[in-house]
């Protein structure tokens, strides 16, 4: 039976040399003239961190973290003689028995796949992979036997909600778009995903961008507009490259272009490659930049861009895994896709899932699954004995939820209730050695940084909280700077122009509601509970384990440690930075950290 070894060559793998290991399979097979096995490459499988990730079919076999080194073995075993190759299985933590079949993986097994069926299982540079997977069979059914009204109506009867995280009913905003007069509209994928640690939208682009090019035409046709832009950043250069390759074949098979399979709808489709600004994903700084001009958002009130977008013309705006669904929904039906997820929320969410988690990676679930099965049943719980602390979720605006809320369901309303939101889909897992005041200052020193500063509450207001933030884990806090950094939070939630200034204190907000005490250690106790802020670290030499062997001394970096051989040594913690190489380095185990 013919074999076909697939490659993983998203973005991460690729970073790990993915490619080498493709050219090694071909080598290899070339020497053993293994004529009957097709080496190719895929976009994400998702399990990121066991990368480079390599399925062979039929079988669906998982390796990872292969290297040059194990090919030969994998070619002379598995291709010829059929036996896998156990140690570069998946290994269970839980059971600690490797587990060959990639649907059998914790990981997989869990998940519902719509947006991302096909990563992982095509080239994403072949067309003809795609066409092979039901691809452009909703374009070809909208076209041929629905009007545009009926694909809105399909669109409206799905409750598909917009997967950028805002969650608005994606059917009402494209007949909104449809009924405005004009002859000239436009549709805009935004792929400008610039949340810490998300990589969602990448990841479509790289491993099935024919998806959202679809997705994007269906809508093209539903509101009546003939030009669409893609807004990736320039830093997803394989994004970019995918996407160019996949706009090329999808226009000389006839998919995109004039007279679109000889229904008379003309449609194309251009990327355009923003200089990678946050504020940008909002979507009326996304419409400036394409127009040349700095990206901020504009003041209310203001008329929607489904009514005044693009050069002042109707423009949809939409993001990468909204488009991407867009052809199952078209393709199965409304009600197929209502059958997943909630009555409110329906359908699956796609997550980037990191942070102190087992397994790290790109996931789908269906909406209402609960936070609990996200992390324990996917992702393989807190690695290393460690216990969950909390769950950062919606990216650099959303909100830090602790281990009580583990039996929230993951939809649109349920986290808005407790104070995140599904934001676009950043998920990062924090457990007891993370501290809730540094993590919040990490996120918030992001969207200041991020803030494009047009209005005060957010320009002006990060800044201070900012500065609150370091003096609480530096131990110069008091009361009154606590009182004040809520006080702050309330008044740029309430009072900023755009969503980003709206939501940036979230992670404030979120820590200071269930992490409280964190914050009150800090100023009241000049103690972090995490042992993680350096300032608020304390170095003791033991005397009556101290050798005098100055090891300490010599590996200080600022002089801060003094003392004779063989006498007991001083840390004066003055001059102490809190390093630690002088408690890696004493083999007495004679100083120890009080945090």
């Amino acid at each position: 039976m013919e074999k076909t070894i697939h490659i993983c060559q998203g973005t991460s793998c690729e970073a790990m040399g993915s490619h080498i290991i493709k050219e090694a399979f071909e080598r290899e097979l070339s020497v053993l003239n293994l004529d009957r096995v097709t080496v190719d490459f895929t976009g994400c499988h998702g399990l990121c961190q066991l990368g480079p990730v390599v399925i062979i079919r039929p079988g669906d076999t998982f390796y990872g973290r292969v290297k040059t080194e194990d090919v030969p073995e994998i070619v002379d075993s598995h291709i010829k003689k059929g036996i896998i190759v156990e140690r570069l299985c998946y290994l269970c933590s839980q059971t600690q028995k490797h587990i060959p079949r990639y649907q059998d993986i914790p990981f997989y097994k869990h998940q519902r796949r719509v947006v991302l069926s096909n990563c992982g299982q095509i080239n994403p540079e072949q067309i003809d992979d795609y066409l092979s997977k039901d691809g452009y069979n909703g374009l070809k059914k909208a076209l041929s036997s629905l009007t545009p009204l009926k694909v809105i109506d399909m669109v409206k009867c799905s409750g598909l909600r917009g997967r950028g995280g805002g969650g608005f009913p994606t059917g009402r905003k494209w007949e909104s778009c449809q009924k405005v007069q004009d002859e000239i509209k436009y549709v805009i994928c935004n792929a400008d995903e610039g949340d810490p640690g998300a990589f969602m939208d990448r990841s479509v682009l790289e491993g099935d961008p024919q998806s959202v090019i679809e997705g994007m035409a269906i809508a093209g046709y539903a509101v009546g507009a003939k030009k669409g832009y893609i807004y990736v950043r320039a830093e997803y250069p394989l994004a970019v490259k995918r996407s160019k390759i996949a706009i090329a074949q999808a226009r000389e098979k006839g998919f995109l272009g004039k007279n679109i399979l000889g229904s008379g709808f003309d449609f194309d489709i251009e990327i355009f490659q923003g200089a990678g600004a946050f504020i940008c994903g909002e979507s009326t700084a996304l419409v400036l930049s394409i127009e040349g001009k700095r990206g901020m958002p504009k003041p209310l009130p203001r008329p929607r861009t489904t009514e005044e977008g693009l050069w002042g013309k109707p423009t949809l705006l939409n993001n990468v895994k909204t488009f991407a669904t867009i052809p199952r929904i078209i393709i199965n039906g409304s009600e197929w896709f209502r059958r997943m997820g909630t009555t409110e929320s329906p359908g699956t969410a796609v997550f980037a899932l990191t942070g102190n988690i087992t397994n790290c990676g790109l996931i789908e679930v269906p909406m209402g699954i609960t936070l609990r099965e996200i992390i324990y049943d996917i992702g393989g719980g807190i690695p290393d004995g460690k216990n969950f602390k909390a769950v950062q979720i919606g990216g650099p605006s959303g909100g830090c939820l602790p281990f009580d809320l583990l039996h929230l369901p993951v939809d649109f309303d349920s986290l808005k209730n407790f104070g995140a939101m599904m934001g676009s889909g950043g998920m990062v897992i924090l457990n007891e050695e993370d501290c809730m005041v540094d993590v919040a200052m990490y996120f918030l020193q992001f969207t200041k940084n991020e803030s494009c500063g047009k209005c005060t509450p957010c320009r002006e207001g990060s800044k201070q909280m900012f500065r609150i933030l370091k003096k609480i884990v530096q131990g110069e806090a008091s009361r009154d700077d606590l009182e004040l950094l809520e006080e702050l939070a309330l008044v740029i939630r309430d009072s900023s122009l755009c969503g980003l200034g709206q939501s940036a204190p979230n992670p404030v907000l979120t820590t200071l509601k269930y992490f409280r005490d964190e914050y009150i250690a800090h100023i009241e106790e000049k103690r972090c509970p995490a042992g993680r802020c350096p300032a608020l670290k304390h170095y003791y030499i033991l005397a009556e384990k101290c050798k005098g062997c100055t090891r300490c001394l010599k590996s200080c970096p600022t002089g801060a440690i003094s003392g004779e051989a063989q006498k007991v040594h001083v840390i004066d913690d003055s001059l102490c930075t809190r390093c630690g190489l002088c408690l890696s380095d004493c083999p007495f185990d004679a100083i120890e950290l009080e945090a």
